[in-house]
């Protein structure tokens, strides 16, 4: 399957997980420019298949539907960005970046998690000033994460109870 096929795969993912699948958007078309997109890529080029899939493979260990919003907003950030520095006067690429400028709009929390990953990974753990507020917050992230873990839990052990009805 060429980047093209999965680009496909991919937006239609999309858009059906987060019901942008309405009457002005229409696939069909949607894949039609995607087919103009791809001859002026030549992605019937060789090189296209080597290394694998680039998207729908890192889909796959994102599970929950908030933890897809984050990485769809990220890869939909980066189709825009590849089609910035494309020809915007042919009316297919027009109609994708529309589309998935719309996307991203709906996406929107997911970009500001990423931004928020993003930025955890930019800190300076050797910076004492960090390392002292880091020491400071750490009873806190462990309360933080011990609610969750006990959410977790008191859902699961409520969907395991017997009626008693």
């Amino acid at each position: 399957m060429t980047f093209q096929t999965y680009s496909i795969f991919v937006l239609s993912v999309i858009m059906i997980s987060f019901g942008h699948v309405e009457n002005r958007l229409n696939l069909l078309q949607l894949q039609n420019d995607i087919d103009k997109l791809k001859a002026d890529f030549n992605s019937s080029h060789s090189d296209v298949a080597d290394g694998g899939p680039i998207f729908t493979e890192r889909l796959s260990s994102w599970t929950e539907r908030n933890e897809k919003r984050i990485i769809l907003s990220q890869i939909i950030s980066m189709y825009l960005k590849m089609l910035e520095n494309t020809d915007r006067s042919k009316a297919h690429v027009r109609n994708i970046s529309e589309e998935l400028h719309t996307l991203k709009e709906s996406l929107s929390d997911g970009s500001k998690k990423m931004e928020d990953l993003k930025d955890l990974t930019k800190l300076q753990m050797s910076d004492l000033k960090i390392q002292r507020k880091a020491v400071n917050e750490l009873f806190s992230v462990l309360q933080k994460l011990g609610d969750t873990s006990s959410s977790h839990k008191r859902k699961r052990s409520q969907f395991q109870r017997p009626c008693k009805c």
